[in-house]
């Protein structure tokens, strides 16, 4: 059976490491995924995790192997998280945040939903006013007028008012807001429990199917 396109936008928050992780989890699952990477988001995988992004135009086979390895080198090689280099059998196209030719910039483009995580406070704002500047935008309206899942992820401590208002417009247009926010019933032994966590919670609201934590009432 073919996995619906699911739609998987990187932006300028701090977080790289749940959209890298996700991207694995959705691969591992099978499914196509149509990647956007804004500049920010290149500048803070280079902070946060000490790897550089491949290019938009970079062939997709480089695009895999940095999923493969970004996880398991640099700052995060120490976060324990699991060897997924040979779980692949989804598909990647990565778009540039410029390019309205692609796809999803219409509605008739079918897909199974889009998450954008992490997602910048700027990116949040520019969606819940309909500015459609960028791709990743223009993509998040698409969903939202379509009525199809749009899970937003953002990592920012503490909220400004304006924030929480746009967070809430999100949610009464149709949007998921689902922040970066770990639990710890799941007794977490290392830092990437705490991303697949929320990473789990994502999946979830994509209807993606996986094993990532324990849930809560479940034997061990």
């Amino acid at each position: 059976m073919n996995r619906p396109n699911i739609v998987l936008a990187i932006t300028g928050a701090s977080g790289s490491a749940y959209a890298i992780r996700l991207a694995q989890i959705l691969l591992g699952a099978g499914y196509h995924i149509h990647v956007i990477v804004s500049g920010a988001a290149r500048q803070v995988a280079m902070q946060e995790l000490d790897v550089t992004m491949p290019s938009d135009d970079a062939p997709t086979s480089e695009w895999l192997q940095f999923t493969r390895t970004a996880l398991a080198t640099g700052t995060a090689e120490r976060w324990g998280f699991r060897d997924w280099s040979t779980d692949f059998t989804g598909t990647f196209s990565v778009h540039g945040i410029g390019d309205y030719s692609a796809g999803i910039a219409s509605g008739s483009f079918l897909t199974g939903g889009m998450v954008i995580c992490p997602c910048s406070m700027g990116t949040m704002s520019s969606i819940a006013c309909g500015a459609s500047t960028n791709l990743v935008q223009r993509s998040a309206d698409v969903h939202l007028k379509e009525r199809r899942p749009l899970v937003l992820v953002p990592r920012e401590t503490p909220l400004s008012l304006i924030a929480l208002e746009n967070m809430t417009r999100l949610s009464h247009a149709g949007a998921t807001v689902l922040p970066a926010m770990p639990g710890f019933y799941h007794q977490p032994d290392c830092v990437a429990d705490l991303v697949d966590f929320v990473v789990a919670r994502i999946c979830d609201h994509l209807d993606v199917e996986h094993s990532l934590v324990r849930r809560w009432g479940e034997a061990e």
